[in-house]
């Protein structure tokens, strides 16, 4: 009951500092951060969290199943046929780029064995839909430019996740979170993109009969039946539940655009309720002890992993593209690591893998680095390109891309 009133308060402050917040680089998400930290063992005491509290990985998965099933919702297939080669650079060089980065980093740096070293880079690979909606939801930022974050960072978790089972199955002993068999790692995520293609399309097949369908203020509520069904079934199935999930917005909004714009207000809101309950949570780990048992080559992998990892990573993949400069290093910037990498790290510390509880530490101070850092610059970085609007410079935003933050979502 202590965890929900602390939660209650700073939601209270979040909301209360919101408008603050959107003008400054003042972060709503860093409240809960901080927030979390603050009520921990680490400093009041008044909650008792650690990292294999069933309460840590719940929150977390929620949380990302919910900011992926909103985030699908804003993914135009006509525009994305017409750009996807900026998304797939991004994922089939990018990423692994900064997969291998990362993992030469982590061993030169940190110590760690090389096996353990490219599970560290699997897991902070793939960029979080969580904290990349601060930008992407802002409509001064260009399209193509929110496009390309957007469906990156929508898409690299359910990529990374194969690889991390796999090196976490080749680490060491296993606590039966992982599974060797690659076969079965890709029908989990095979079953993940069924069931998020054809649940959503069988439901809006089903609305589309004459004695069915959903009174007005009902229909807010059908996306979330296939939002709670879907999580369900993917967990009773052992289905990848990200992909699952993002696909599922995304074809909800190709099916029925009535549905969408009945559910945006609703979805993004519940998204917000998940997101921050999990950064409290993820707070609550973030003990003195913590960043004590991290080594100055640990804090140097983490500095490297934000400010050079990222952002050489994709910029190397945008050679040739038609974005300018500006917008090449914006996308560079905006690699945060977030509640995909709480998830897989967790995997990493409760699989039992020799070195699992360092990579678990490295991993836990990088995500709470890079969520300070990213969550703070959304907004002046929304501002270099808010100059060129009111020049009359560009404003290619259309309406069906707007996303959290123009309908009332207080983001980071």
């Amino acid at each position: 009951m202590v965890l929900i009133v602390v939660f209650g308060v700073a939601l209270l402050i979040a909301v209360l500092l919101s408008g603050l917040a959107a003008r400054t680089v003042l972060s709503t998400s860093f409240l809960f951060l901080v927030g979390g930290a603050l009520v921990s063992d680490g400093f009041l005491g008044l909650i008792h969290i650690t990292p294999d509290s069933e309460i840590v990985s719940v929150t977390a998965d929620l949380a990302l199943f919910a900011v992926l099933f909103t985030d699908g919702m804003h993914v135009s297939f006509p525009k994305l046929r017409d750009n996807w080669r900026n998304p797939a650079r991004a994922l089939g060089l990018g990423m692994p780029l900064a997969f291998i980065g990362m993992a030469l980093i982590t061993h030169f740096l940190v110590g760690l064995d090389w096996t353990t070293s490219f599970l560290v880079g699997a897991v902070l690979a793939p960029t979080d839909p969580v904290f990349a909606s601060a930008i992407v939801g802002r409509k001064e930022v260009p399209a193509k430019l929110r496009q390309l974050l957007n469906v990156e960072s929508g898409i690299n978790d359910g990529l990374a996740l194969p690889v991390v089972l796999i090196l976490i199955a080749a680490a060491g002993p296993t606590s039966g979170h992982a599974e060797a068999d690659f076969g079965k790692i890709a029908l989990e995520l095979v079953l993940g993109l069924v069931f998020g293609i054809a649940l959503p399309y069988v439901v809006i097949a089903l609305v589309r009969f004459r004695l069915l369908g959903a009174e007005p203020k009902l229909q807010p509520l059908l996306p979330l039946a296939i939002g709670v069904i879907l999580y369900a079934v993917c967990h009773l199935t052992h289905a990848n539940p990200y992909l699952a999930a993002f696909s599922a917005g995304a074809v909800l909004t190709a099916r029925s655009l009535e549905a969408k714009e009945a559910f945006e207000p609703l979805g993004e809101a519940l998204a917000e309720l998940a997101k921050f309950a999990a950064l409290l949570v993820f707070g609550a780990l973030l003990t003195p002890q913590l960043f004590g048992d991290l080594s100055a080559g640990g804090y140097a992998a983490v500095v490297l992993a934000i400010v050079l990892i990222r952002p050489a990573s994709l910029l190397l993949s945008l050679i040739g593209t038609r974005f300018d400069r500006r917008e090449k290093l914006v996308a560079a910037w905006f690699g945060p690591k977030g509640f995909a990498s709480v998830v897989y790290g967790l995997l990493v510390l409760q699989a039992g893998i020799p070195q699992g509880e360092e990579a678990f530490t490295l991993i836990a101070v990088c995500i709470a680095f890079s969520i300070i850092a990213h969550s703070s610059t959304d907004v002046p970085i929304a501002r270099l390109f808010h100059v060129q609007d009111l020049a009359g410079v560009d404003d290619d935003t259309p309406a069906e891309t707007r996303t959290a933050k123009e309908t009332g979502h207080v983001g980071a």
